[in-house]
């Protein structure tokens, strides 16, 4: 611990922000375009929902110009919700990012390492060193002048790149499990498009279709095929983080890769999810999807969904193909949100009881699967948390 030494972030690289991008500047294909959104969502192992994109010649323009991030440059989302966030850049494949809603670290001297700096942002110490200097009362904000005051003790250089290379270890076992749910997903989701969408279920070639909807096969709402449960939120005061009561989960916040991240707890009940219940958000996004593991509180911008006849599978991935993307329905000047009723009448066509059943059967053991897998990034999460203070502190000696 003698070697290691307080810094300043300013010292140690340069600190900026992009050029500024206009609506105009979009286009519906070419360089991808991220805000914080996208990088909090990359960060979970998510595919980003509803990318942006901006054009070859203005994405060669600013490179000509203004420079763009390369390999072991680091961003930090700098506002609202998202805010502290970092990602390490892992290779050169192009891409441009929004001013102002993402900080943008680069050119590091031999002082800080940039996985050092993510490992450091990481800890809990580092996030809430940055949420200190954090400005603004109804949507907080990180400053440039302010991260390049910001100090940290570090080691020497070759001490970071050992801790960064042990953390990262994790890192990409963690990712390895989060592609692995993924791909576990888009194989049942695939099945489902086979046989629901593109109509190659066991059987089509003697199943006449009728108006484009194979015989024997019916229109239903959503109440008719769900159990529904709308959420209603406890008042604050029974809030707590302290595991006390059931965990309580307001919106997509607490969405995690496939399962929600039970962080928030309630002393009070008000309206219950059952564990594997589908959750559905109703506002700001409407439509994004996530399970539960356990029973649950939920609040005003979710709703709990479970088949009438079990078939949980089956309503997840027909739920998923109609939601493929946020806000595709509800209505509102502010932020979408979805009524219960306009929920309700959702309409689906279904098919009969014995082919949902047997995508169920298929379906459900890839679910399982995604339940073991998810298990597994847990704890390995959690290992991964615990180590890493101890690293970033000294207590652990990597020599």
């Amino acid at each position: 611990m003698s070697e290691w030494k307080k810094v300043k972030l300013g010292d140690c690289c340069e600190i900026t922000s992009s050029k500024r991008i206009f609506l105009s500047d979009y286009v519906p294909v070419g360089i991808p375009f991220y805000r914080s959104k996208e990088i909090a969502e990359m960060q979970k192992g998510d595919s980003i929902s509803d990318p942006l994109f901006i054009s070859n010649d203005k994405y060669e323009e600013i490179k000509c110009k203004f420079g763009i991030p390369h390999k072991g440059d680091l961003l930090l989302t700098a506002i609202g919700a998202t805010l502290g966030i970092p990602f390490v850049i892992k290779n050169n494949q192009p891409f441009y990012f929004k001013d102002g809603n993402l900080i943008w670290f680069k050119n590091f001297n031999d002082l800080l390492d940039s996985s050092f700096l993510y490992t450091w942002m990481c800890s809990s110490y580092g996030y809430q060193s940055m949420q200190n200097i954090a400005i603004g009362s109804a949507q907080k904000a990180l400053t440039i002048s302010a991260l390049k005051d910001l100090s940290l003790i570090v080691p020497p250089i070759d001490i970071q790149h050992r801790i960064a290379t042990i953390l990262s270890r994790y890192d990409s076992l963690i990712e390895n499990y989060q592609k692995q749910i993924k791909l576990l997903e888009e194989a049942a989701q695939r099945l489902y498009k086979e046989w629901f969408v593109d109509l190659h279920f066991p059987g089509h070639e003697n199943t006449k279709i009728v108006d484009g909807v194979p015989e024997g096969w019916e229109k239903k709402k959503l109440c008719e095929i769900a159990e529904v449960v709308m959420g209603s939120s406890p008042k604050s005061e029974f809030y707590n983080t302290n595991k006390q009561g059931l965990p309580f989960h307001q919106g997509v916040g607490s969405y995690g890769t496939r399962f929600v991240d039970d962080n928030v707890y309630s002393t009070s009940i008000t309206r219950l999810a059952k564990p594997n219940s589908i959750l559905f958000s109703v506002r700001a996004p409407v439509g994004r999807l996530n399970i539960t593991k356990n029973k649950i509180v939920i609040g005003r911008g979710l709703a709990a969904m479970n088949h009438k006849d079990g078939s949980q599978s089956f309503l997840f991935y027909m739920l998923k193909d109609r939601f493929f993307m946020d806000n595709i329905i509800g209505n509102g000047s502010i932020f979408a949100s979805i009524s219960k009723v306009e929920l309700l009448d959702q309409q689906f066509i279904i098919p009969p009881i014995k082919i949902s059943k047997e995508f169920e059967s298929f379906a459900s053991k890839l679910d399982e699967k995604i339940h073991s897998v998810d298990t597994q990034l847990r704890l390995l999460t959690e290992a991964r948390d615990r180590l890493l203070p101890k690293l970033m502190s000294g207590e652990i000696d990597v020599q």
